[in-house]
């Protein structure tokens, strides 16, 4: 049984898909649990409701284009709570674009929200994480920053982004007792793949070529995220971590 009882953790895009995935399993796991969440009001006002109880829960808005709501709400986050021991960098977007139609804004978009998000929010927790001389940051990344992905050349090289930036501190920090890894999904089923999956020909093509003849739920993520955030992962620093069925064999 993992336990996080007295830790606590913020995770960035909390409020679906993932994100929820992982704010409901850290609070089981009895973790106090801050969330950003900025298109999912409702959800996220449902989730504290839920999940309050023997574990201390809140949102906090935050819109991942501004490193200025960035630097307060981890600033608001330290007041609420008094540290930061885990940090789940999973807010993130993914748009589809071919690269000579794509514009400047749109790449300078997604590497904002998903590769300099994650930064800031990283760079802001640091110093607490270095003071109780403990830290745990778990990084979302994808198959997708691993590999490539046609027509998600500017999601791509955010997630490959992401996956260096974790391997990097890992080696710097970790004297500070913080490690730093990353899980890389595969395809998952949330609201951000559910214009894709609408098509079932199309959904059932891509079942059928996982190993595993399964595609992800946001729970099948949450759950290596969990351990990852564990004192099982004690000796685990830098670690890209493949979460796919079986879809993307890379070390």
């Amino acid at each position: 049984m993992i336990d996080l009882e007295s830790k606590i953790a913020l995770i960035t895009g909390g409020s679906k898909g993932i994100g929820e995935a992982c704010v409901r399993m850290f609070c089981n796991a009895g973790a106090d649990v801050a969330f950003t969440y900025y298109s999912g009001k409702k959800n996220s006002e449902k989730l504290v409701n839920e999940l309050s109880g023997d574990t201390k829960i809140k949102a906090y808005n935050v819109d991942m284009n501004r490193p200025e709501e960035i630097e307060s709400s981890v600033e608001r986050i330290i007041h609420d709570f008094g540290r930061v021991d885990i940090l789940v960098n999973n807010a993130g977007i993914w748009k589809h674009g071919k690269v000579e139609l794509l514009s400047l804004d749109k790449w300078e978009e997604t590497i904002r929200v998903n590769l300099t998000g994650t930064f800031l929010f990283t760079k802001a927790v640091i110093p607490s994480m270095k003071k109780n001389k403990f830290g745990r940051i778990i990084n979302i990344a994808s198959t997708a920053g691993q590999r490539g992905e046609p027509f998600y050349s500017h999601y791509a090289s955010s997630k490959g982004g992401i996956i260096s930036f974790t391997k990097s501190l890992a080696a710097e920090l970790g004297g500070f007792n913080i490690t730093v890894n990353c899980v890389a999904p595969g395809w998952v089923i949330t609201e951000m793949t559910e214009g894709v999956f609408s098509n079932e020909e199309y959904k059932e093509k891509v079942r059928n070529e996982m190993p595993v003849r399964k595609i992800a739920g946001p729970e099948d993520i949450a759950g290596p995220v969990l351990f990852l955030a564990s004192g099982l992962a004690d000796y685990i620093d830098g670690e890209i971590l493949n979460v796919n069925g079986g879809s993307v064999l890379c070390g």
